[in-house]
């Protein structure tokens, strides 16, 4: 892959010296799953083309240098000796956070600089922040030569971001741009970390995927997030269960006297069912049918869960008025994007009829782009 953001030379600029080498982490778009996987349920992600790329080198000292396109300034110093959770803030807390997580668990992190580069949106529901986490966990492994098993170290980052940033999310994000293969989702089982590469054709099905980024952002570290999970684990808790992902029929909820615990809990059940009906499907090309669940996703996420907001309920409802075969919410909700399933033939008229319908009612129009399938977090130079 082409390092179009230049990662390598923005590390020249701020350390005076080439990087040992730069390691790429995608972004990802959830096809379906959403707040299933911190329910121990299942989720069907797959990679993006746009990340974050960690040019990096080894220092001495035990010191971690930091510093970011996205933010510039000098590079920020941090002992790595000294590092406890809540020690570092801001963007600089996942990376961190990921030498921290990875010193706890026994590998010989050293010193390092770092140079952070992205072309992913912050806040639009494409999981920057585990993009950051993955490129600065394969960067300082690969820099101490430690050899972890992917399944290892998406843990480890998602124990960055539980730990030491403070988030209490869900395993999925580090899994995907740890995991994903390209031209297929990653079916993952958050409970045992099980694998499975789906087929992913929708060019063959005709059809895309279009994202359209509806400029709000979101932050999930504002207690909204936190409390979905609390509530989630409540209800496992009155049913009896250790998670959600063990209820197997809507009726098992009926003891939930809690009318909220049961929404936000239907949600979930019915997702993991959406999720595995969703897998059938593509695994026959089936690619169109599984729009409707899309659909029917975005109205649980929205009315369940109550995680939606305005722009991305009326990017919904106008993509699916112009011609879009399925369209949802994607993230943890309260601001991000939308994922649409569209013809080709009518992406643009999608595009359009959304911009003008934001506009008039006020709102900055959104911005879109087309998604496929790629690879997972790997070196690039």
């Amino acid at each position: 892959m082409d390092e179009p953001r230049g990662a390598a030379g923005w590390f020249r600029d701020r350390y005076g010296t080439g990087p040992t080498g730069v390691w790429h982490a995608p972004g990802r778009v959830n096809l379906i799953g959403e707040h299933t996987d911190y329910n121990d349920g299942f989720v069907l992600p797959f990679a993006l083309a746009q990340g974050v790329r960690v040019a990096a080198s080894p220092r001495g000292g035990d010191i971690l240098e930091l510093c970011s396109r996205q933010f510039p300034g000098d590079p920020l110093r941090v002992e790595l000796g000294s590092l406890a959770p809540g020690s570092v803030g801001g963007w600089a807390g996942y990376c961190a956070g990921v030498a921290w997580a990875l010193r706890e668990a026994g590998y010989a992190i050293g010193g390092a600089r770092l140079a952070i580069d992205s072309d992913l949106p912050n806040g639009a529901g494409l999981s920057s922040s585990a993009a950051i986490e993955c490129a600065t966990a394969t960067a300082l492994t690969g820099l101490a030569g430690a050899e972890v098993a992917l399944p290892g170290l998406a843990r480890l980052a998602q124990r960055a971001e539980n730990d030491f940033v403070g988030m209490p999310s869900g395993i999925m994000d580090q899994a995907a741009s740890l995991e994903c293969v390209r031209g297929h989702a990653l079916l993952l089982d958050c409970r045992s970390l099980e694998i499975s590469q789906i087929p992913l054709d929708v060019a063959a099905a005709g059809l895309e995927l279009l994202v359209l980024d509806t400029k709000v952002r979101h932050e999930l570290a504002d207690g909204r997030y936190a409390d979905r999970r609390r509530a989630c684990e409540r209800a496992a808790g009155l049913l009896g269960v250790p998670a959600l992902r063990d209820v197997t029929s809507l009726d098992m909820l009926d003891s939930l006297d809690d009318e909220l615990l049961r929404r936000r809990a239907r949600h979930v059940v019915t997702e993991n069912q959406r999720v595995r009906k969703v897998v059938t499907l593509l695994r026959t090309g089936a690619v169109a049918e599984a729009a409707l669940l899309l659909r029917d996703s975005h109205r649980s996420l929205r009315d369940d869960f109550e995680v939606s907001w305005p722009q991305a309920d009326v990017a919904v409802d106008t993509a699916l008025r112009a011609g879009a075969l399925g369209a949802r919410m994607m993230g943890g909700g309260f601001g991000g994007s939308v994922l649409a399933l569209v013809p080709p033939s009518v992406s643009g008229e999608v595009v359009a009829a959304t911009e003008h319908a934001f506009r008039r009612r006020g709102w900055q129009p959104p911005e879109a782009m087309l998604a496929s399938p790629e690879d997972g977090a790997h070196r690039i130079a």
